[in-house]
């Protein structure tokens, strides 16, 4: 047993220093205020190369001499503003992908107003996030390129790969909803149909007000989000990093935007509530989002603690695709700690980094063998005239390319090569110019060529899925 005497005497000693560590803590009220307020984010440069309704795309200044070939559109959520991939210089993502080397992009879809209520999932992927890869692939000369999303963004983004799939040379998912079929955590149940109609919600506000699902979200972790930070803020008051980091997170938790009513109703209920996504069954405006279609590298990052979107909302996606080339990098960290804590981008982004950096390379090699293949007539046989010797040969020496004029002269049927014309074969449905560029630096420049080819060597010559060069193998072989 205490004591008494000693207790009391202990009681007023631990109230003495607490009295002592307020009256510290207020003399740097002051500036700790000031911080709060004053402080700035989103500060790597950029200038806005696009802009349509509200949306911005942004392309940042590039921190290397050299940048790879193929840059990076980051695509974020239609939820709260984009800088949170840029909040602070030594854990911004969008820094860490320029100090690698890419070229970098990224969408902002800025704040609907009440006329843009009926935009919906189909306006924001097939209209504006076409329009700005058609935008990034312009400008950087590729025919397609890489795009990462994040959250919802992350959905989307799958959403128009599968549309535009020979638009996309890689594609990079962070925490993405994409299967909800009961490991999609606390918004999976909340959103549920029989608890949740999301048409009430648009009916009362039209667009879904940010202070409506801000209030949603903090509920999901309601002592966290309204004590326990707040207990940590006072603990380290005057520790000016912190603060200078708390008030960036606080500003950017207090920035939300509002989100489009036809755009909420239909993630609601098509991805949320009928798992449509990976069950292969959306459509948007009538079109399918088929994402039999998705056979380009895909690379999930997930975060282990993620309460938003947790792992089992997102990894299953990858066994859905047809693509070989999957990785999941899961860390164990939350939502927003993938994009903005210092272990994240100490540890996470340089294998993210390295993931891109491996497939967004041009191989030098396969373009000089493309533009062999794409080689026209006049120009094989003008190379075959200048390689003819001008003094008759001596026998066993020859030094024209025999290849090349058995090509000119004559083909497998007697007919000669300048005689063929090409097909465009970007007339075949899911061929665009990139993988019909892919198929020329295979030899296939033809209807006949493609419905005469070998499936699984022409698969792997171009690196395209043996399923996908089926399909164009029969409409090849109906004309």
């Amino acid at each position: 047993m205490n004591n008494p005497y000693a207790t009391a005497l202990d009681f007023q000693r631990k109230a003495w220093e607490a009295t002592a560590d307020l009256a510290e803590k207020s003399q740097v009220a002051p500036e700790r205020t000031e911080t709060l307020e004053n402080v700035d984010v989103g500060k790597t440069p950029s200038e806005v190369v696009y802009e349509e309704n509200k949306l911005e795309l942004l392309h940042y200044e590039s921190q290397t001499d050299e940048q790879y070939d193929v840059p990076i559109l980051i695509v974020y959520a239609l939820i709260n503003k984009p800088y949170i991939l840029d909040l602070q210089p030594d854990r911004s993502v969008v820094q860490t992908l320029l100090e690698a080397g890419f070229d970098v992009y990224l969408i902002d879809w800025g704040e609907p107003s009440k006329l843009d209520r009926a935009l919906g999932l189909e306006d924001y992927v097939d209209r504006y996030i076409d329009n700005c890869v058609d935008v990034v692939r312009e400008r950087s000369g590729q025919d397609a390129i890489n795009v990462l999303g994040y959250c919802m963004g992350g959905t989307m983004s799958a959403m128009y790969t599968a549309l535009h799939p020979e638009k996309v040379r890689n594609l990079g998912l962070m925490a993405a909803g994409l299967c909800f079929a009961g490991d999609g955590g606390v918004l999976e149940l909340w959103g549920a149909e029989e608890y949740y109609d999301p048409e009430e919600v648009t009916e009362t506000f039209d667009n879904v007000p940010a202070e409506f699902l801000d209030v949603g979200f903090a509920l999901m972790d309601p002592v966290a989000n309204n004590v326990t930070k707040y207990v940590r803020f006072y603990d380290n008051v005057e520790d000016e990093d912190f603060v200078e980091n708390f008030a960036r997170m606080e500003r950017w938790l207090s920035e939300g935007i509002d989100v489009a009513g036809r755009a909420y109703e239909q993630f609601i209920e098509d991805i949320y509530q009928e798992n449509k996504l990976i069950d292969n069954e959306l459509h948007l405006d009538g079109k399918h989002v088929d994402i039999e279609n998705i056979d380009v590298p895909v690379l999930q990052i997930v975060a282990e603690y993620d309460h938003l979107i947790p792992p089992g909302a997102s990894k299953p996606f990858n066994e859905a695709i047809p693509s070989e080339d999957t990785e999941i990098m899961e860390f164990a960290t939350g939502h927003i700690g993938m994009s903005v804590s210092s272990r994240s981008h100490d540890e996470l982004w340089p294998d993210v980094c390295e993931w891109f950096e491996e497939r967004s390379r041009v191989d030098e090699d396969l373009e000089v063998e493309a533009e062999t293949a794409t080689r026209s007539d006049e120009e094989i046989e003008a190379r075959g005239e200048d390689d003819v010797q001008e003094t008759p040969a001596e026998p066993g020496e020859m030094t024209v390319d025999e290849e090349v004029v058995d090509e000119v002269t004559e083909g497998d049927g007697g007919e000669t090569a300048l005689e063929a014309e090409p097909d465009d074969l970007t007339e075949l449905n899911g061929v665009g110019q990139a993988y019909a560029e892919d198929l020329s630096a295979a030899g296939i420049e033809t209807f006949d060529d493609l419905a005469a080819a070998d499936v699984a060597n022409l698969a792997a010559e171009t690196g395209i899925s043996p399923s996908r060069i089926e399909s164009w193998i029969d409409q090849a072989a109906e004309r």
